[in-house]
């Protein structure tokens, strides 16, 4: 993770991510990404309730990776590596699966 404005860089390794999916009008869906943090690689301590929000295409392509504390906008951003581990959840079969069904046509 990045604060803005500092050259403290932390990569985080994630041992695990679940995901809360919400279809948010005809255009994207919104999931909510909660981590199991390795324990050699620990969250910042000024972050209180840390989650992620990717916002994606219907057709389950990502538009935006923002990491978030207490359900808000913080002051980090996601390293590269980061981003790539979250890219490899949201693009698995599961969660590709897991969006065509939400915004699959009733």
């Amino acid at each position: 993770m990045i604060k803005y404005g500092l050259d403290t860089v932390t990569e985080l390794k994630f041992d695990s991510i679940s995901a809360t999916m919400e279809r948010r009008d005809h255009q994207w869906v919104d999931i909510v990404l909660r981590f199991e943090v390795s324990e050699n690689t620990p969250i910042p301590s000024d972050i209180i309730d840390f989650s992620g929000l990717v916002i994606c295409t219907h057709s389950g392509a990502i538009a935006q990776i923002v990491p978030q504390d207490e359900d808000i906008d913080c002051e980090y951003q996601f390293t590269v590596s980061e981003k790539e581990q979250i890219r490899s959840f949201i693009d698995s079969d599961e969660i590709q699966r897991r969006i065509a069904n939400l915004t699959s046509p009733l």
